[in-house]
């Protein structure tokens, strides 16, 4: 779901993804990335470059999963008010 989010209206290189998802390791984020393009929901474009470049982006299957991102994103950011409020008393 990280990744989907991320990539919403935005094509990323890899590197660029590192840096937004800074705790996941480079071999989890390639795992994850070949796993969501062989589902349908990251396309990866490869340019005959020296050092090559590789970019990713969602497709048309991923964009149908944006309402539902979107009420996990509001919900998790209602459940982190929640918890910082119970960690006050």
């Amino acid at each position: 779901m990280i990744i989907l989010f991320h990539l919403r209206d935005n094509t990323l290189r890899f590197g660029e993804l590192k840096k937004r998802i800074p705790k996941i390791t480079q071999k989890m984020l390639t795992q994850q990335l070949r796993e969501l393009e062989a589902d349908g929901l990251v396309s990866r474009e490869v340019y005959a470059e020296v050092p090559p470049r590789v970019e990713y982006t969602s497709t048309g299957l991923s964009d149908e999963l944006r309402p539902i991102l979107d009420m996990l994103c509001e919900w998790g950011q209602r459940q982190q008010h929640v918890v910082h409020k119970k960690g006050d008393t």
